[in-house]
Formats: C-alpha cells, sequence, structure tokens
C-alpha cells in the first residue's frame, strides 16, 4: 500500500510485524490473559478495583438520571471547568476562568496531541528534553514538525543544560515540549532549571507545552514550580493536566489543558472537530473528585510509601542504580551493568511474569535503563511480591553477568 502519508507510513501497530511497546497491539492484554502482571502502564493501582467511594456514588447516581446518554460540552461541562479553575488557580495563584482558560479533553493523550496542532506545521522542529515520555516525539511527527532530542544526564539528576538547547535551536525551531515532573525519570524541574528554560524560550520566540500529568504527588518537600508562572511565560505556554495520576482515574479519560485567551480562542473552535465531548458520566465523577479534599493526601501518603518500599527492594539489586522517586507512581532503574535493556526487560518477562518498560523507548537517553510501574496493585503486599520476583531474576542474570 503507497497510499499514506509520510507521517504514519513507517507506523506500525504489531498487526503484520512484533511490535514490543507496551501500549500498541494486543500484547500485553494476551500477556495478562496467560497469568502475567502488567507494571509497565502507568495506572494507579492497576488492576485492582480503585474507585473512590465519593467518585463512585457521584458516577453512579449520574448514570442513574439518565443524562449521561447525552453530550457534555465540546468544550466540557461548565461545573467541571469551573472546579478545574478552583483547583488550578488555587495551584497557581492565578485566576483562571472557565469558560475563558480551560478545556476538558477525553484523557491527556488526545489532549497532548490537540494542544500541539495550533501550532505545529510540517519541518517544524521541536525541542524535547531526552529521556522523555515517547508520544513527545511520535505526536510532532504525526503532525509533520521534527522532534530534537536534548540529552539530559543523570548526574545533573536529568535537570536541563541550557547549552544543550542553544546547541539545537535553529530558525526552524517553534517549540518546547517538556513533561514535569519527568517521565520516566519522576525528576521534577527545579525553579533556578525552569527560570533558564523560560529566558531560554523568550529569548528565542517559542511556545511551551508543558504536560503536568504527574504534578499532584512530589515528594521530599521539592518545589512543583508550574512554568506558565514565571515572568513573560503565561503568553507562550500551553499546561496539559490529568485526572489518571494523581487521583487514580486512568479509565475515567478526564484531562484539561489550561491556557491564555489568545491560545484557548483556538481550542474552542476546534474541539469538536478533534477530541469530541468528554465522557459525561466521567465527570459526574471528576467533579466529584475535584471536592473531595481527602483523595489527594490520602493517595500521597500511599505513594511516598509505595516509593520508599521499591527502592529498598529495587536498589539492593547488583548492578542495578536507582534513585528514589521524586514524584508520581514510577521507578527509573538503570540496569546497563546486566546489559541492553531490551535484553533485561525481556529476562524480567520470562523469569518474574512481569512487564515492565523498555528505557529506550523513552529517548537516546533512555537505553540501558528500565521503568517500572511501582503504584501498581491496590495492596502493598501485592506489590512487594512482584518486585520481589523482579529482584529474584534480576539478581539471577546478574550472577550470569559475573556480578555479585
Amino acid at each position: 500500500m503507497s497510499k499514506f502519508n509520510k507521517q504514519f507510513k513507517d507506523i506500525q501497530g504489531g498487526l503484520s510485524t512484533e511490535v514490543t511497546k507496551a501500549d500498541v497491539g494486543e500484547g500485553t492484554g494476551n500477556f495478562v490473559k496467560n497469568g502475567g502482571d502488567n507494571m509497565a502502564w502507568a495506572d494507579m493501582f492497576f488492576p485492582d478495583p480503585s474507585i473512590p467511594e465519593s467518585v463512585k456514588k457521584a458516577t453512579i447516581e449520574a448514570i442513574e438520571t439518565g443524562f449521561p446518554s447525552h453530550y457534555t460540552m465540546p468544550i466540557g461541562q461548565l461545573e467541571l471547568r469551573e472546579e478545574i479553575a478552583k483547583h488550578v488557580s488555587k495551584k497557581i495563584n492565578r485566576d483562571i476562568d472557565p469558560s475563558r482558560n480551560v478545556v476538558i479533553t477525553p484523557g491527556s493523550d488526545a489532549g497532548f496531541i490537540f494542544s500541539l496542532m495550533p501550532f505545529l506545521d510540517n519541518d517544524d522542529e521541536v525541542l524535547i528534553p531526552d529521556p522523555c515520555y515517547p508520544s513527545n516525539y511520535m505526536n510532532c511527527k504525526l503532525l509533520g514538525a521534527k522532534a530534537i532530542s536534548v540529552p539530559t544526564y543523570p548526574e545533573d539528576n536529568y535537570q536541563i543544560r541550557i547549552e544543550e538547547m542553544e546547541k539545537r535551536v535553529t530558525d526552524k525551531t517553534k517549540m518546547v515540549i517538556l513533561t514535569h515532573p519527568n517521565n520516566p525519570t519522576t525528576t521534577v524541574y527545579r525553579k533556578d532549571n525552569l527560570i533558564a528554560l523560560s529566558e531560554f524560550i523568550i529569548k528565542h520566540d517559542l511556545i511551551l507545552v508543558c504536560d503536568q500529568a504527574f504534578e499532584d504527588h512530589i515528594f521530599d518537600g521539592i518545589e512543583f514550580i508550574s512554568p506558565c508562572t514565571l515572568p513573560g511565560m503565561w503568553e507562550r505556554t500551553v499546561t496539559i493536566c490529568s485526572m489518571s495520576k494523581g487521583y487514580g482515574l486512568s479509565g475515567y479519560r478526564i484531562a484539561y489543558i489550561y491556557t491564555n485567551e489568545e491560545f484557548m480562542d483556538k481550542y474552542y473552535g476546534a474541539c469538536v472537530n478533534v477530541v469530541g465531548a468528554p465522557c459525561t458520566a466521567s465527570s459526574a465523577g471528576a467533579i466529584a473528585a475535584l471536592q473531595d479534599e481527602t483523595i489527594l493526601p490520602e493517595y500521597y501518603t500511599r505513594l511516598e510509601r509505595r516509593r520508599t518500599i521499591a527502592y529498598d527492594i529495587l536498589s539492593t539489586i547488583p548492578g542495578v542504580k536507582m534513585n528514589k522517586s521524586e514524584s508520581g507512581i514510577l521507578s527509573w532503574l538503570d540496569v546497563s551493568a546486566l546489559g541492553n535493556s531490551d535484553e533485561v526487560v525481556q529476562y524480567i518477562k520470562e523469569h518474574a511474569n512481569v512487564l515492565v518498560n523498555d528505557g529506550a523507548a523513552y529517548g537516546e537517553m533512555g537505553k540501558g535503563h528500565i521503568r517500572i510501574v511501582t503504584a501498581c496493585f491496590a495492596k502493598d503486599e501485592d506489590c512487594i511480591v512482584r518486585l520481589n520476583r523482579i529482584k529474584k531474576a534480576l539478581t539471577q542474570l546478574a550472577y550470569e553477568k559475573g556480578i555479585h
């Protein structure tokens, strides 16, 4: 078939060739169906039931009215936008207008590519700190733009070196995409680093699209700064947030974009054609989640404990290097001493019956690393069983490599 455009020509979904990426095709579903454990999806407490009672109650009540068979407004239900505006205004200390600064999207992945669409043309260049969320690269490709990887380094705790950005900026550069906190490294970019980045963006007249899906749980008292709050950045920043990672509502598919009125006018004009309308029943649940002030603190306690458990188990594996996670639901492991990261992922799959992520999917700087979603399973003890299986498998691999 020669009809595909250049953006889709070499994309594979696993139907004609084998695809190892955990969220593409049927491979993961078949693995789980056959008794394997999936710790590769960034889905808090997966696969256990985990809807907060307040959210469950609101969702059921909404369904019982019969109204969720109907659309919400394409930009999202006003009551939900009002709750999000209050939530964001409190976080960033800026008044957010629910009818001028917020649009609801069916999940942050849909919101992410939508956020790029008003800006990117064919052959535009986008600077992306590496390692990062794989969609940062793929979405640029799908829109005909060119993703330019900008290396970050473990010795810097993956903070951005502005000199690396300067080396790669050209007259074709239009945008920086930032995943903050970072996925997969869990790094929270520090204030001075973000100030330097904002000065770079303003200097070169660029747009910043900032994916803050993991912003709700920051550990060790690290200060979290939304780049849009820095001087000169509200006018050039689009921020994407999600109900999936912080509230554990991945299946509800509710996310949102907030930005200035000039940008938002484009999103309001195009949203029905690109993202449609958010799920009406899910919107009722999301409103309840935002109104329930007990959810985030309770989940923070659980996730802080879980990242410590994961660190205590995984960091003791011979040949493995890792830091305790700074945010969210992930752990990032340097397994380069044990071999190629793809081989390590396959070894874990075969010997621990657990699926984890190959760091190479997250960019050139991700090679030799693996990502594990350590917030999987609702009960600590169920997670501990799987982490110990991973430890046992990798300890055996280390022994085979002569590492003790």
